[in-house]
């Protein structure tokens, strides 16, 4: 689905922290004097000196083997023409978070104020020593084909304009489906393009690579079917013109198997695709708005095969499918180009990945129980996390083969562990949360409404479609809060307790119930469902709402209460947890218990484990848990070893089909080398733990508070865990970006509760 986005909240996005939104960080430990000396001087001549008695060291002692120039001089840039190189930096410092996201590929942006060819060329040559690959971005034709074929013949590092090349590989794999599915031979289809600016001169000359014949092409531009009898044609368009009597875009469609659009939207009719052959193939990839809407085509032929360049729709043709994953397998054997082979087995690959069986992280992501293989499903989504698995090897294989390749690769079994391990193949655990929240948004309703993060997140949530806010106080209040920050919350529920006599009447009935066996009367009940926090709760109770959010202002033991008191634990929980998400660059880590039990018995710490081991499954992660202590395997006495001790060994007899080791330090927790050596025996050897236990809630916020603040990990939560009905508890002055987490969270929660 599109997301709409607000002025303000790009330039916010861009503004907040430190501006832009990239940074360079160590690699290495600065601690010292001596990691100085070794960093600098005069250490650091000694890594110069072996790199000038043979420059191929340059790729063992310095980043450039993963470090990429993401270069444009803003000639081009997608929807908004010719805005200069400052203008452009944005774009450039997106698509390296982008490579970074997505391949694990560190990249420096360039912006370059020279629109001279030769002079362009000239400069990003001389760039060479630095990177490992150069990506041209955002320059226009025709002189982005000069530069890129001249950069490619002068260069001994991989140079690919993926403006050109990007959209020709995804969609060359979604032809070649597309074709397999209805039975034609590419060598004889037809095929209409519908532009002729970079991409649909490079997608043009890749499907002829992939097998179409140059004599069932036509080009269409603004001024209709490029004639050869046309004057001025320059080169590119001469050399896609034609001799044979057509003169418009619907002339070129009377038969045609594939309408390949390039362009601009709304420039094709419904008509126009009826002319087309049986089975027709359109690809329509002008954004934001296709060449025809895809209620439109699929309106006017049934047997049509649609891809857009939309994500609400299917067969999103995404450049984020190719760039990272090509570079990041060109990098690798340190290729000296990208080349028509490596290009065609990235297609090759992503056409193949297609048709294998759909992970669950996937089908969850999307909500789509039947994704696989067919006219809706022509190529992988984005958040497909065996991207990197499959493309990156094809890619260096490809080049390996071909002759470019400086190094090469003999275990690639070894190889597919080290490419899950540069991006942290679990790291876009809340993308996928986000994703799968979306497909079908649950009530969500918030206590605390009269808070501008509160607001602004509803918002969000609103405007992405995550999920349906309730807003909960004083109407007054929050309509004045939402105009005094020029929120965009019309339509939204707005409910003032004190106002909702029968509502109120119910609750106090219901809580009554409840509690009037554990010292409730029912004044007490009548008084405290006014309250926010009971209130909300008992809308999830009663079925008026499906999640329910507090605690941004309050602190969480009376947050949680009301909670406890009206909705309860799970028939099979003995009692609640915390848990925190710390999403760090070597992919998630589950902390528990973080924020409910204060110094939990052997007997607590068993059920925290049950408990903490379910939700991690929920992210579809398998929990491998670590008993955590300042002991390993008894090492040192005390009540804490003992206690983690008793607990495993019951743990294990509990949930048999569990990894769970302890007690043990944190630190050999996650570090498989200390535990080969010193304690051969663990079951985390060479799967390391991913679920940490604590002993008691002192250590277990304290750690997951100190790394997210000297670690730079993102903490997502707390997620409280065996509640009867979704309910979680916000950190108190938790940012909007952390609010928004824990709604999808909620939204998916209450999706599993429902199916």
């Amino acid at each position: 689905m599109a997301i709409k986005i607000r002025k303000e909240d790009a330039l916010n996005y861009h503004t907040q922290g430190s501006p832009g939104k990239i940074e360079v960080i160590p690699s290495k430990p600065l601690s010292s004097q001596m990691d100085l000396a070794l960093a600098y001087s005069p250490g650091v001549a000694e890594p110069c000196k072996e790199i000038e008695a043979n420059v191929e060291n340059v790729y063992k002692y310095t980043a450039k083997g993963n470090l990429v120039a993401v270069i444009s001089n803003g000639t081009a840039v997608l929807g908004l023409g010719n805005i200069g190189p400052e203008a452009s930096k944005p774009v450039m410092e997106g698509k390296g978070v982008l490579f970074k996201k997505f391949a694990g590929i560190d990249v420096f942006d360039i912006e370059i104020n020279e629109n001279d060819p030769k002079k362009l060329i000239d400069i990003i040559k001389s760039l060479e020593p630095t990177f490992g690959g150069v990506n041209l971005e955002d320059i226009k034709a025709p002189e982005c084909f000069e530069i890129e074929q001249t950069l490619k013949k002068e260069m001994k590092i991989p140079v690919m304009h993926d403006d050109q090349h990007g959209t020709a590989i995804i969609s060359g794999a979604a032809l070649l489906n597309a074709l397999e599915l209805v039975e034609k031979d590419i060598t004889k289809i037809k095929l209409v393009v519908n532009g002729a600016g970079a991409s649909a001169v490079s997608c043009t000359r890749f499907y002829m690579s992939l097998g179409v014949k140059r004599e069932n092409v036509v080009m269409c531009d603004k001024e209709g079917v490029i004639r050869s009898d046309r004057d001025n044609l320059d080169s590119i368009k001469a050399e896609f013109s034609t001799d044979r009597d057509i003169h418009t875009l619907s002339d070129a469609m009377s038969g045609a198997d594939v309408f390949l659009g390039l362009s601009a939207g709304n420039v094709v009719s419904q008509d126009q695709i009826k002319l087309m052959a049986p089975n027709p193939i359109v690809f329509a990839l002008a954004n934001p708005d296709p060449e025809i809407a895809y209620d439109l085509a699929i309106a006017a032929r049934e047997d049509v095969i649609m891809a857009t360049g939309r994500s609400d729709h299917p067969n999103q043709v995404n450049n984020v499918l190719g760039f990272p994953y090509i570079f990041r397998g060109a990098l690798d054997v340190r290729s000296t180009a990208i080349n028509e082979d490596m290009k065609l087995a990235a297609a090759k690959a992503i056409a193949k990945l297609a048709k294998e069986p759909v992970p669950d992280i996937v089908t969850k992501a999307y909500g789509e129980a039947n994704l696989g293989f067919g006219r809706m499903y022509l190529i992988p989504k984005p958040l497909d996390p065996r991207l990197i698995t499959t493309i990156a090897p094809a890619v260096a294989k490809a080049a390996i083969d071909s002759g470019v390749a400086r190094k090469s690769i003999t275990d690639w079994d070894a190889y597919e562990l080290e490419l899950q391990e540069r991006i942290g193949i679990d790291q876009r655990l809340m993308s996928v949360v986000i994703a799968r929240a979306k497909k079908d948004p649950k009530r969500v309703v918030f206590a605390e409404a009269d808070n501008r993060k509160i607001l602004k997140a509803a918002q969000i949530i609103r405007d992405e479609k995550i999920a349906q806010p309730i807003l909960l106080g004083n109407k007054e209040k929050i309509l004045a809060l939402i105009q005094e920050n020029s929120l965009d919350l019309e339509h939204v529920t707005i409910i003032d307790p004190l106002e909702e006599t029968e509502k109120l009447d119910q609750f106090t009935k219901v809580l009554y119930d409840k509690r009037k066996r554990k010292g409730m009367t029912l004044t007490d009940a009548s008084r405290l469902v006014t309250q926010r926090n009971y209130f909300g709760a008992m809308m999830v109770e009663v079925g008026l709402a499906d999640a329910f959010i507090s605690g941004l202002t309050r602190d969480y033991p009376k947050t949680i209460l009301p909670s406890l008191h009206t909705i309860g634990v799970k028939p099979e929980a003995k009692r609640v947890a915390g848990m925190y998400i710390m999403n760090t660059d070597k992919g998630p880590y589950f902390f528990a218990d973080t924020t409910v039990n204060l110094n939990p018995s052997v007997e607590e710490l068993v059920d925290i484990i049950g408990l903490t081991a379910e939700a991690v499954k929920f992210f579809n992660v398998q929990p491998r848990v670590a008993m955590l202590s300042y002991s390993n395997f008894g090492s040192a006495q005390g009540d804490i070893p003992v206690k983690m001790a008793k607990a495993t060994a019951l743990a294990k007899e509990r949930y048999p089909d569990l990894i769970i080791e302890g007690e043990m330090q944190a630190n050999v927790a996650i570090n498989d080398e200390i535990q080969k050596e010193i304690y051969p025996f663990s079951q985390l050897i060479n799967r390391r733990a991913n679920t940490l236990i604590f002993p008691d809630l002192a250590s277990g916020n304290i750690a997951y508070k100190l790394l997210s603040e000297l670690g730079n990990a993102e903490a997502i939560g707390p997620i409280l865990l065996g509640m009867n009905k979704p309910v979680h508890i916000l950190q108190l002055g938790s940012s909007i970006r952390e609010i928004v987490n824990m709604v999808a969270i909620a939204v998916v929660d209450a999706q599993t509760a429902q199916s």
